[in-house]
């Protein structure tokens, strides 16, 4: 198993899936005429990306050094994906003082169950595979 090779995947999968969301929310900002979910769009891939990116690397390096605590690992990735998230709602509400709290949550929760989707599905065909 090539953990490099895994690992640019996973980055390059959760790219692509980012940016195919934000460009489902920028037609839906043209069809609709939704113009407040710009910022929640934006705001959601810089989370994706980040996010991922981060758990690749930090993947990459458990996966080669100590591969028997991998299971501890997908859980605390869970939990800190989770907490992550409601700091940015939190900030986000904090920071915005109008009405655009419910487009953003429900913008950001379906990035956010998107990506939380394709990393469980990746991880449990890399763990099938070994």
């Amino acid at each position: 198993m090539n953990i490099d090779k895994l690992c640019m995947s996973y980055i390059r999968q959760e790219l692509l899936l980012a940016v195919a969301l934000f460009l489902i929310a920028l037609l839906v900002m043209r069809v609709w005429f939704i113009d407040t979910i710009l910022t929640p769009a934006i705001i959601s891939v810089s989370f994706m990306l980040v996010v991922a990116v981060s758990i690749a690397l930090v993947w990459r390096r458990v996966a080669k050094g100590a591969p028997d605590s991998l299971p501890t690992f997908f859980t605390a990735v869970s939990g800190f994906r989770m907490l992550l998230a409601l700091a940015v709602m939190f900030v986000y509400y904090v920071v915005n003082k109008d009405t655009t709290m419910l487009p953003f949550f429900l913008v950001f929760m379906a990035f956010y169950f998107a990506s939380l989707t394709h990393h469980s599905i990746f991880f449990a065909s890399v763990s099938n595979r070994s």
